[in-house]
């Protein structure tokens, strides 16, 4: 219980204190220390015969933040005038940013009956003439943290630019050099993990897939794993099990970083007074090759980012249809969701068929634009004047057997060949007599002969085959009856589909393709 002189109802003073990160690293006085400043504060209340309603203290926060604990159940006690004073060492205790100066000592403090002093500045809201005073401190105390801010972000460029890992925690499938706290190493456990993911992805999981199968094997997801060594995360578990999930193993199947490349800078923040953190274009982040050891190939990374990049829903019957993934809206570069009316179905902007109004409504009948891909990937065949004869042939069981049976004869005939060489040789030798020697030359070469007489037939009917059968082959390829998706993807980069005229009922449809 507080104290009060009899008949006389002394003040009460809310003292706050507050100690940074910055005040820590460098090596802050004894003056600035959290107990300096309560014993320094309760002193200078008890000089002046007030009552300490409640000591609040927020530590490793800076005084640009505005969401500190503390910090903000003094405001509330304020408001609900629990105290007539803040008492704080420094003006820059209270805060640096030159918003709260005004909002709070100049705007809601008077409003809620609430005194402002900060003992070591002689700021006293109060004193008359005092006010300016309190302002510029406002100033030189953002100035600081302007200051602080930029230096701060310049030494972290520099390092980024010299490829050193300034992250907090390590990539999973890595871990902090213990003699280079700017190095990665790799951590083998979790890069075994790493490489699997990779493994099932280029044999065509998908990422659910992939997040269900690690999930069966009870292999924890990367916060569980680094909880479980007792490092330290900046991401809270948000369950228990620690499962995996799609949007983890698209997050690593999409790092550049397990090829080796050191990459930072992918975020920042709008500025040194806000937490909010926006997207960095893909231009201005900061890329070194050759930091780490990779984890990952750079051809198998390669290529399961083309094959996510294709990779899309399929239907209820496990189909793709022949255009997925590479379709996008021509204004916003959104891309087309698949939908259907129950009658038809449709390729939508994705923007639009998020809500909102973002963008226009783009939708085309799949049906019709499936038929109209087709004819351009044709027409571009057709322009291309393949020679019939270039395109390898369907595999056709007959014609494999003759293959086949061409290869068998070839090689007893060659048998045939020494063997009649043998003979000669023995002839010459004195092994055979003459007899024995022409009746065995003569049953070679009738032999021989018969079989170089079957090749011949052989290799006549696989000659026509190739120039009659191979060519009507050839020619229902190049008339692309029906268009592969293989052939789609290897030829087609992107896909742009305007807004239709509502007069004309015209709609642009670009392709744009890999060559």
């Amino acid at each position: 219980m507080m104290k009060r002189d009899e008949g006389e109802e002394r003040p009460l003073c809310a003292v706050y204190v507050r100690l940074s990160k910055e005040d820590e690293e460098k090596q802050a006085s004894e003056s600035e220390s959290i107990q300096n400043q309560k014993a320094l504060l309760t002193q200078y209340a008890a000089e002046r015969g007030w009552d300490v309603y409640k000591v609040y203290c927020d530590e490793d926060y800076s005084g640009a933040d505005s969401l500190r604990p503390d910090f903000n159940r003094m405001l509330e006690a304020a408001q609900q005038k629990k105290f007539q004073i803040v008492l704080c060492k420094t003006q820059s205790r209270f805060t640096r940013d030159m918003e709260l100066v005004e909002k709070y000592l100049h705007g809601l403090f008077p409003v809620w009956g609430v005194r402002f002093i900060a003992v070591a500045d002689n700021a006293d809201t109060e004193v008359k003439g005092n006010k300016k005073a309190r302002q510029i401190n406002g100033l030189v105390n953002e100035w600081y943290l302007e200051d602080l801010s930029e230096n701060v972000r310049m030494v972290l460029d520099l390092k980024r630019r010299e490829g050193q890992y300034i992250g907090g925690f390590p990539l999973y499938g890595y871990q902090k050099d213990p003699a280079n706290k700017n190095k990665l190493v790799v951590d083998p456990p979790a890069a075994a993990v790493v490489r699997q993911i990779y493994r099932w992805s280029l044999e065509g999981h998908g990422r659910q897939s992939i997040a269900a199968m690690l999930n069966r094997q009870g292999v924890p997801n990367p916060t569980k794993y680094k909880a479980e060594r007792g490092w330290m995360s900046s991401h809270p578990m948000k369950n228990e099990a620690g499962l995996w999930s799609k949007t983890t193993v698209g997050r690593i199947l999409t790092n550049e970083m397990y090829t080796g490349v050191m990459v930072q800078g992918r975020r920042r923040k709008v500025s040194y007074k806000s937490k909010t953190v926006i997207e960095t274009p893909k231009e201005q982040w900061y890329r070194v090759e050759g930091t780490h050891e990779a984890i990952i190939d750079r051809t198998d990374f390669e290529a399961v980012r083309q094959g996510l990049r294709l990779r899309a829903r399929t239907d209820g019957g496990g189909t793709v249809h022949l255009l997925a993934g590479l379709v996008r809206c021509a204004d916003c570069g959104s891309a087309m969701c698949k939908c259907s009316n129950g009658r038809q179905t449709y390729l939508r902007c994705g923007r639009y068929a998020a809500g909102g109004g973002l963008c226009s409504r783009h939708s085309i009948r799949l049906d019709r634009l499936m038929s109209l891909v087709s004819d351009r990937i044709r027409q571009h065949v057709k322009n291309c004047r393949v020679d019939a004869r270039s395109i390898p042939l369907r595999n056709d069981a007959k014609r494999a057997a003759l293959e086949q049976e061409r290869r068998a004869l070839a090689v007893q005939i060659e048998k045939r060949g020494q063997a009649l060489r043998t003979l000669y040789l023995d002839r010459a030798s004195g092994v055979l007599s003459e007899g024995q020697f022409t009746e065995w030359n003569l049953s070679f070469q009738r032999e021989k002969e018969r079989l170089e007489e079957r090749l011949a037939q052989v290799c006549g009917k696989l000659d026509r085959q190739e120039q009659e059968k191979g060519i009507d082959e050839a020619q229902e390829l190049l008339e692309l009856k029906t268009v592969p998706r293989e052939l789609v993807t290897a030829l087609v980069e992107q896909i742009e589909i305007g807004e239709r005229e509502q007069d004309t009922g015209r709609q642009a449809v670009t392709v744009i393709w890999k060559f």
